[in-house]
Order: structure tokens, then C-alpha cells, then sequence
């Protein structure tokens, strides 16, 4: 029996749902991880939040005015495109849906965005950003997020792998049309359903 079979047997004896970890992925308590370039190091103030694009009304928010908003806090399951898989973790944020009203969402968007530092970009049908679930979030299990795991603020899109929930945000787009983003253009998914292990074009 390989490692694959053995970690999944080890998710339902341990009481969870085997139907929870995705084709191909195994289960850890760790989080790996994983990134392009350097962690950023921002100065007091210097960190911000642009929302832009096919919205009435572009605004950026600094990482105060950010936390001030209505918040909410969801648990939920992670899925990294490396195969690993962590069971409920806990984030607290403000929904991306909020934040687009905010803007004035027109009806003619489609795509979305999510822009962060050092010009990293992924990429996702609005609809994705649209849910219960999709947030901007700065804690991580009751405490402000590592740098390294993308504090001070990250995206969080749980239902697709997590290349899709950007660390260090800076942006959130909103387009008319799709585009690919930084991991799309060099192999990877466009849309990225863990379930379907769409990991890379072709998939």
C-alpha cells in the first residue's frame, strides 16, 4: 500500500469523512510553505488594499480601516496544488462580495483578480469570489497571520487549490473577460477544482 492509500485510511480512522480530501491529496496537521520571491516586510502604514476595475467606484482601504469593517470568521478546508491537504482551519476576514459592493459592482464584470506583491496575479470567475466563503483576511487561528504564511493580509477562495487565495494582497480587479494569472500562464489550471484535480492545463 502506498503513502496516498495509507494517509487516507489514516483520515477515517482518525473519524473524518474520507469524502473531504480530494483525489490525490494527503492529509497533514502542518502548513507547508510555499511561495514566489521574497516575504515582504512592510513599514507601519505602508501596507493597503486597492479595489478597481469593472466597479462605479475604485477605493483603497489601509490595513485599519480594513479591520474596522463588518467581519466574519469561517472554518474550513484547505488544498494546496502540492498535494497537501489541512483540515479545518479557522480565518477570520471581510467577504470579497462586501467589499465589491462597497465598489459598486457593475453588471457587466465577469472575472476576477486578485493582484499581490511583487506583481503576482491569480485569477477567477466572479462567481467564485461571489461566495459565503470568499474572504480577505488577516488572522489565522486567532492571531494575525505569519508573513510568511501572507500577513498581513491574504486571500482565502477554500473551494479551489490554494494558489487561488493569494498571500500578501494588494488588489482586488474586477474585469470583463478572463485572464490568466501568474501560475496560469506557467502550466497551471485556469480554474483549479481540487475535486477534479484540475491542476494543470489539460486537466
Amino acid at each position: 500500500m502506498g503513502f496516498f492509500d495509507r494517509n487516507r485510511e489514516d483520515v477515517a480512522a482518525q473519524g473524518y469523512d474520507p469524502a473531504r480530501l480530494p483525489p490525490g491529496q494527503y492529509l497533514t496537521d502542518r502548513f507547508p510553505v510555499l511561495h514566489v520571491g521574497d516575504v515582504p516586510d512592510y513599514a507601519p502604514g505602508e501596507w493597503n488594499l486597492r479595489v478597481f476595475g469593472e466597479v462605479d467606484n475604485d477605493f483603497t482601504l489601509s490595513f485599519d480601516e480594513l479591520i474596522s469593517l463588518p467581519s466574519v470568521e469561517i472554518t474550513t478546508d484547505i488544498h494546496c496544488v502540492t498535494k497537501w491537504s489541512k483540515f479545518d482551519t479557522t480565518w477570520k476576514g471581510v467577504r470579497v462580495r462586501d467589499l465589491l459592493e462597497r465598489a459598486g459592482l457593475r453588471s457587466t464584470a465577469t472575472h476576477f483578480v486578485g493582484h499581490a506583491e511583487f506583481g503576482y496575479t491569480a485569477n477567477l470567475p466572479l462567481a467564485d469570489v461571489l461566495r459565503d466563503d470568499a474572504l480577505v483576511v488577516w488572522e489565522y487561528e486567532g492571531e494575525a497571520i505569519e508573513p510568511i504564511h501572507g500577513g498581513p493580509v491574504r486571500l482565502v477562495v477554500p473551494h479551489l487549490y490554494f494558489w487561488k487565495s493569494p498571500k500578501w494582497l494588494r488588489g482586488l480587479e474586477v474585469r470583463v473577460g478572463d485572464v490568466a494569472g501568474f501560475w496560469e500562464r506557467n502550466g497551471y489550471h485556469m480554474y483549479g477544482d481540487p475535486f477534479r484535480e484540475q491542476r494543470f492545463w489539460g486537466d
